[in-house]
């Protein structure tokens, strides 16, 4: 038709900038990942299909993470053109989208503490692209200090973790629960350790001191705050031995979970990691409680907070089907010596709360 007006063509951002706009996407896919709930679906789920989807989904975001660098990291410059810019910053995002589907089809059925974790590595994912993306955007992309951060970016990281995920809620709670073991094993360490110096923050506070020609030298603290007092002392043993007992709870737990438990029981297994993953930030709680200057009830407080913990700990174990009646014998020992502690821990801070 004789004078008819062509479409406008729609002009594309530069290059830098359609980097720029497709960080702040990614950015704004991470909180629905965090609390966004399993799609709903008629589907009978398969947990071979998902882990090959996950699997593929995981190397498909590695190699866009990888042509993305390539293109906009190359020596020398040019960039690409705008076109080539919009299609890869397209694969980027198509890739991200994809392996957040893939998790969402994850149901709950299939484990809390296995969502959980799967989530995590999807966050670590998406996230370590976005920072990818940013570090990319900007210029000189060349320069050393970029180079640092795309070297250390964790986007591929992420991706070789989900091969190494666990496959079922069982697997995902004995992860979860050697973790804790780990973490309550260090804290232990680290109270001995502290125990074992005389002065709990040694090489960390030396006084200034004046000789008597006006030089200055290093001194011993003169803060008796610093230090422990025989009390004190006194307390710290019954305060290890709860501690002691924490490791031993979560060692026993493991092993029940690990012989006698049972992948379809997700909920019981979902109940147990919980409460276990209490009784590591308790202990820490409690291992705070005792540097110098000591207040006897906040030991006390925490010494209480943490036996309740346990206790539910093992009563929720007790209960589950990983401890068979015939086999929980250690339950009630363990419960004992909790209580040991806790007695001779209220013993020794009796004066505190009659003051």
């Amino acid at each position: 038709m004789a004078g008819a007006i062509a479409p406008a063509v729609p002009t594309l951002a530069p290059p830098l900038e359609q980097l720029r706009y497709l960080a702040g996407e990614l950015r704004l896919l991470l909180p629905g990942v965090r609390v966004g709930e399993a799609r709903e679906t008629t589907k009978e789920f398969n947990r071979e299909t998902f882990w090959t989807r996950l699997n593929e989904a995981a190397v498909k975001v590695s190699r866009e993470a990888t042509t993305l660098t390539e293109v906009f990291s190359r020596l020398p410059l040019p960039l690409p053109s705008s076109q080539e810019a919009q299609r890869l910053c397209e694969q980027v995002r198509a890739a991200i989208e994809a392996i957040i589907a893939v998790y969402y089809s994850l149901p709950k059925d299939q484990g809390i503490t296995l969502r959980k974790l799967v989530r995590s590595t999807t966050l670590d994912i998406v996230d370590g692209m976005a920072q990818l993306v940013e570090v990319l955007s900007i210029t000189p992309a060349q320069s050393p200090e970029n180079s640092d951060l795309i070297s250390c970016n964790n986007v591929w990281a992420a991706c070789q973790q989900v091969p190494q995920l666990p496959r079922d809620d069982k697997a995902a709670a004995l992860l979860m629960l050697t973790k804790n073991v780990d973490l309550v094993t260090d804290a232990h360490e680290e109270m001995k350790q502290a125990m074992e110096e005389p002065d709990p923050y040694c090489d960390l506070l030396n006084d200034i001191e004046e000789d008597d020609n006006g030089d200055y030298i290093l001194g011993r603290p003169n803060n008796q705050d610093v230090y422990w007092s025989e009390e004190d002392q006194e307390l710290i043993i019954p305060c290890l031995a709860l501690v002691r007992a924490s490791k031993a709870c979560l060692k026993k737990i493991r092993i029940a979970v690990t012989e006698n438990g049972k992948k379809d029981q997700v909920a019981q297994l979902d109940d147990i990691v919980d409460i276990s993953d209490e009784i590591s930030p308790s202990v820490d709680d409690l291992a705070l409680s005792i540097y110098p200057p000591m207040c006897h009830l906040t030991v006390r407080i925490s010494s209480a907070k943490l036996v309740s913990v346990l206790k539910k700990a093992l009563e929720i174990t007790k209960a589950s089907h990983v401890a068979p009646q015939t086999e929980d014998s250690w339950i009630p020992l363990l419960i004992d010596a909790i209580d040991h502690c806790m007695n001779r821990i209220k013993e020794l801070t009796q004066n505190e709360l009659e003051l």
